[in-house]
């Protein structure tokens, strides 16, 4: 039985090799090329419901960006706040914002998809740029580098979505660990020209690749995707391409306590049972050999057997990973989260388990 385990273990680091250096190397050991500014119309679009304290904030600095042309759509989704308030008088302040108003529908009530598309309908350019309510660009060429990266062929362009740094904070670290490698994985897959998913807090297309699979009608029902379930059925390697200079990233703030953090990875982790199904099979591929990674060695070393080679093997993954992670980390501003890496990387394994057995048991809470 251990020598079974042994020869399982060495297919294990090897799996992990092709995941770290074949899959993730494409982002991490590719170099930063200079795009070139465009001046394509652009429409910014925020989807708001209960953000009064953000959105008077971040909607200036999304007010000031310093491009030619371009609109912002806020979309207040029947907030119960202020929120409409600031938005009436955005509208007023600056010439460039349009409002969209929600009100609740029945057969929609409470899902952000319904709202966004009804923002995506009143846009008045063809190229779309989304960002949440509670983030911000991290300077005024946002737009300019996102934008930059579209072609005639590139009509889905993803970003970067970050979360502030809090000094001392260990949960701000796994919640900043847990992103990078997330942003890893679908970097590196859309490199290899099969994109999967892409966030909100920074994603751009075309607006006809949104008519082209019907909006989110194939998943409306669903409450969570709007972002990577979208991306998982319009994007493909021919018309999606990555962005990430340090211009065009934005932040948010993360969660504070490990409950709020753990029901928004339960939301978010939910959508995944919907992928193709080649995508699924890659991440349960790349986060069972993680797994193994950490367990089969435990019992391998609790007999001593061949712990000579265990050792060299974990010391072998380790070196290879943190390599491969350290140089897309220094790409996503993200260093810092690299010293902690062996810790963050078991803690993030365990939470991983721990939401994909709670949602059997329960579905996760959504849009506000």
């Amino acid at each position: 039985m251990l020598a079974i385990l042994f020869f399982v273990f060495i297919g294990i680091v090897a799996i992990q090799l092709f995941y770290y250096v074949f899959i993730f190397g494409k982002f991490s050991f590719l170099k930063l090329q200079k795009s070139t500014p465009k001046k394509i119309p652009i429409s910014v679009i925020v989807c708001a419901k209960n953000e009064e304290e953000n959105v008077v904030k971040f909607i200036p600095i999304l007010a000031e960006q310093d491009y030619p042309d371009y609109e912002i759509v806020l979309i207040d989704d029947a907030s119960s706040d202020t929120t409409l308030d600031l938005f009436e008088g955005f509208e007023k302040q600056y010439p460039n914002i349009r409002l969209v108003k929600v009100v609740n529908n029945e057969a929609f009530w409470g899902n952000k998809k319904f709202a966004l598309t009804l923002g995506i309908k009143a846009a008045k350019k063809e190229y779309l740029l989304f960002t949440d309510a509670d983030c911000y660009p991290t300077s005024k060429d946002w737009i300019k580098e996102m934008s930059s990266h579209f072609t005639t062929e590139k009509t889905i362009v993803l970003g970067y979505g970050a979360y502030e740094k809090m000094a001392g904070s260990f949960l701000n670290k796994l919640i900043r660990f847990e992103t990078l490698l997330t942003a890893v994985q679908y970097f590196s897959w859309a490199k290899i020209g099969r994109p999967y998913m892409g966030v909100g807090r920074n994603l751009a297309y075309k607006k006809e690749e949104f008519f082209n699979v019907n909006g989110f009608i194939d998943h409306m029902k669903i409450r969570s995707g709007d972002d990577d379930l979208f991306i998982n059925q319009a994007a493909k390697g021919k018309n999606t391409t990555i962005c990430f200079s340090p211009d065009s990233f934005t932040y948010s703030m993360p969660k504070t306590s490990f409950r709020d953090w753990f029901i928004q990875k339960r939301r978010h982790v939910s959508t995944a049972h919907f992928y193709k199904s080649f995508d699924r099979m890659q991440l349960g591929g790349f986060y069972v050999s993680q797994l193994l990674f950490i367990l089969l060695p435990i019992v391998l070393l609790a007999f001593q057997y061949q712990w000579i080679i265990v050792l060299s093997l974990i010391g072998f993954r380790y070196i290879f990973t943190w390599i491969t992670l350290g140089l897309a980390a220094g790409k996503l501003k993200e260093k810092d989260v690299m010293y902690w890496f062996p810790i963050l990387e078991m803690v993030v394994l365990f939470v991983q388990l721990n939401i994909f057995i709670t949602n059997v048991f329960a579905k996760p809470v959504h849009w506000k």
